[in-house]
């Protein structure tokens, strides 16, 4: 079973300045300060760009619902190790050790 979508030009391009948008707007936030926002700020944008690309260059958008699945798993997996190594690096601070 194949599925061939015809996307238009105008989608590509769209995205493609949508991505040329964000991407100032990233450099932009970076030379403001909002103290720890900063970060969620950079990782929002990013987000946002990443759901850009697998959507509409990797197809994801026109794709089967089984490829929904995955991509959705796959995220759901990112998550969690996000949340892992987030979690491994806050708790450093409460290590002492001997000589610090």
């Amino acid at each position: 079973m194949s599925s061939n979508h015809v996307v238009p030009l105008k989608v590509y391009f769209t995205v493609f300045f949508s991505l040329l948008a964000l991407t100032f707007i990233t450099v932009q936030v970076a030379f403001v300060d909002l103290g720890v926002f900063n970060t969620v700020a950079a990782i929002g944008i990013a987000c946002i760009k990443a759901s850009l690309v697998v959507l509409y260059f990797m197809h994801v958008r026109y794709g089967t619902r089984l490829v929904w699945v995955i991509v959705a798993a796959a995220a759901v997996w990112f998550i969690i190790l996000i949340g892992l190594t987030m979690g491994d690096y806050g708790s450093r601070a409460w290590l002492m050790l001997p000589g610090s």
